[in-house]
Formats: structure tokens, C-alpha cells, sequence
């Protein structure tokens, strides 16, 4: 499905952290898409999203951003692969169809990514005899594994969750899930989320998101 961007349009500049799940989904859809863009890392574990030069840029201190060479600004990971995605097969079908897809990245905002991506973080992020560990991250570990069971119902009759083909409701719902082991879930117990997990990965323009830095990954190997 991977294409060469065709037209002439200026290369999209992308303020995001490349550890981030929320981030890897508009650099793995601009890759899938062969659309240029310029990576601009801004790691928001030490604070570089709360400096006034970037709040300038997202008054909400979150990455990812992009920019435009009009200007223009866009925040919110789901709402850029949307636009991203307009008039090309990761965002196909049907008014009704293309809603079913917008219902799953819903989905991934509400119900999975507060529990699986807060968990990652929690783990990997927070030290290890950080309040946090005790308080929140049984409820994320809960709650990440209802949001896991949800969309293995549907994947053991559903090969995708954008529709009939592979799109950015996939996209949103694969990164966090991907690096669910990070924040402690085993997801041994979900085959139809093995399968499609490697039916992501053989999608062409794949990218993964990059390996833990050695501080993080020591973090993640305490339990």
C-alpha cells in the first residue's frame, strides 16, 4: 500500500519524540506514505515540551506537532492521521465506513492508550520507588487488559480495524500496543492480537518504534 507522495508539496515538519507511540504514528503513516517530512526530537521526558519556545509552537505542551510552510499548526496525534491519510487507502470507504475507523481511534484515546502507554511510561520513566508504581499502575495493568480483550473480539473475526484493509485506525491502535510488554502486559493470552500485530509489521514502509535507551530499558527489566 506504501506509494511515493506524488504533487509538489513542502516537506511537513514534525516536533515529536520518537519513543512516544502517539509520535511513531505520524512517522510510521508519513513513511507508509512516502511523504517528506523533517524530524524535530523533542523529548518530553525532560521536559523540552514545557520550554516557552515550543509552548509557543502548542500552547498544550504535547508532542506530536506539525507545521506547515503556511504556518499552520496541527497537534493531536489522531487528528493528524486523518489529514494525513485523506484521499489515500489508510482512510477508505464510506461515510459509515470511515466512522468505524474513527470509533476505534476513539477508542485507542479513551480506552487504551490511558492504560497501556501510562503503563509503559510509569515503568519506564518513573523511578522504580516512584508513589506511582503503587498507585497507578495495578489500575492501568485492569484496565489495559479490558481494552486488549476488546479488540481481540473483534480481530478474531476482523482482520483490520480500518475496514476491509489495513489503515490509520491500525496505525493508531498498533503502536502502543506493539510496546504493550514495556508497561507489563503479557499479551501471550491474545493470538488474534499476535496475528494482526505481525500483519502490521508486514505492511510495506513498515517502521518500528526504536529500542528503549539503555536508563529506560534498565527500568523496564525491574518489576
Amino acid at each position: 500500500m506504501a506509494r511515493a507522495w506524488r504533487g509538489r508539496r513542502a516537506v511537513i515538519t514534525v516536533h515529536g519524540f520518537s519513543p512516544s507511540g502517539n509520535c511513531h504514528k505520524v512517522k510510521l503513516l508519513l513513511e507508509q506514505l512516502g511523504r517528506p517530512y523533517r524530524w524535530v526530537e523533542t523529548d518530553s521526558s525532560r521536559g523540552e515540551t514545557r520550554t516557552p519556545g515550543f509552548l509557543a509552537i502548542n500552547p498544550n505542551g504535547r508532542v506530536p506537532v506539525i507545521e506547515l510552510d503556511d504556518g499552520r499548526r496541527m497537534a493531536e496525534s489522531n487528528a493528524i492521521l486523518c489529514w494525513l491519510a485523506e484521499g489515500t487507502p489508510y482512510f477508505a470507504g464510506d461515510a459509515w465506513q470511515r466512522a468505524q475507523a474513527l470509533s476505534w481511534m476513539f477508542f485507542e484515546q479513551y480506552s487504551h492508550e490511558p492504560y497501556i502507554a501510562v503503563a509503559r511510561f510509569i515503568r519506564g520513566w518513573t523511578p522504580t520507588d516512584s508513589p506511582r508504581r503503587a498507585a497507578e499502575l495495578p489500575r492501568c495493568l485492569e484496565r489495559g487488559h479490558q481494552a486488549l480483550a476488546v479488540m481481540e473480539q473483534h480481530l478474531a473475526a476482523h482482520p483490520w480495524f480500518s475496514g476491509d484493509g489495513y489503515g490509520i485506525a491500525d496505525i493508531a491502535l498498533f503502536a502502543y500496543t506493539d510496546v504493550a510488554g514495556d508497561g507489563g502486559f503479557d499479551l501471550t493470552p491474545y493470538p488474534a492480537i499476535g496475528g494482526w500485530l505481525a500483519r502490521v509489521r508486514a505492511t510495506p514502509g513498515f517502521l518500528p518504534i526504536p529500542p528503549p535507551t539503555p536508563d529506560v530499558a534498565a527500568l523496564l527489566a525491574t518489576h
